[in-house]
């Protein structure tokens, strides 16, 4: 099997490339049947990425902190866990964020799109589903939508539902919210398109984030699911991202 590897910056997924390599081999990343990402989560966003048009699965090994998207660092029979593994199929959301400046910005997020205030000023957003206003104002930090894969992330933070994947659906979660004081967030099928206007932008500005690519200064943004487009992940099948999301309903 032919391998290539990717490692982060930090000593340990270093010193897990050089060993790996050396045992397993490390063709370049077109020439490859599976890409190996030797770091934590963040890394393994940023990997993931880059595989979005590439048709190319990926196995993590976790050289990180928190690890949840990664697989167990192991220096042993790593052909034979692939052969093995699970395969989860992630597919990403669009944002397209509508800058004061005349600007439109587009970019793709594998765990969330999330909207957050940029001043001590809290944000004035209208919310809309499918072209429906479903919240006139609502006013708190800001809001996220949030994928299955990414759900146990800054979505959970917000106090957000855990959702199982394979489940087709997406996660709508206000951050900090002061109104409605009620509103919890909504669990919507993932064909749902959204739709979120800011309010007094110039007064109360609002920043738009997809995953780690920032836009700041918006007046609107859309999101919805590309289904088009998929991401192949490898787990292995004792400790998958299916279960590991499960579990985390329970902790």
């Amino acid at each position: 099997m032919k391998l290539s590897f990717l490692a982060s910056q930090s000593h340990k997924s270093q010193t897990a490339l050089k060993k790996l390599s050396n045992r397993y081999g490390n063709v370049a990343l077109e020439d490859a049947e599976v890409v190996v990402a030797l770091g934590g989560d963040g890394f393994m966003l940023h990997c993931l990425h880059q595989m979005m048009n590439k048709n190319k699965p990926v196995f993590g090994l976790s050289c990180g902190t928190v690890g949840f998207l990664m697989n167990a660092y192991q220096d042993n029979k790593l052909i034979e866990r692939i052969q093995k593994a699970k395969n989860t199929l992630l597919h990403p959301l669009e944002m397209t964020a509508y800058q004061i400046s005349g600007q439109v910005k587009k970019s793709l997020a594998i765990n969330e799109v999330s909207m957050l205030r940029q001043t001590r000023q809290s944000a004035h957003i209208k919310v809309k589903v499918n072209e429906m206003v479903k919240i006139e104002r609502l006013v708190g930090d800001g809001v996220l939508v949030a994928t299955a894969a990414g759900s146990t992330a800054y979505n959970l933070s917000a106090h957000g539902p855990v959702i199982p994947m394979g489940s087709s659906i997406l996660a709508l979660t206000p951050i900090s919210p002061f109104r409605p004081r009620r509103w919890q967030g909504a669990i919507l099928p993932s064909h749902a398109h959204f739709s979120f206007e800011v309010l007094s932008h110039k007064k109360r500005p609002v920043s738009a984030t997809a995953d780690n690519f920032e836009v700041r200064n918006v007046y609107r943004v859309d999101v919805k699911e590309r289904p088009d487009i998929g991401i192949q992940v490898l787990y292995d099948p004792q400790h998958n991202l299916e279960d590991r999301i499960l579990n985390e309903q329970f902790e």
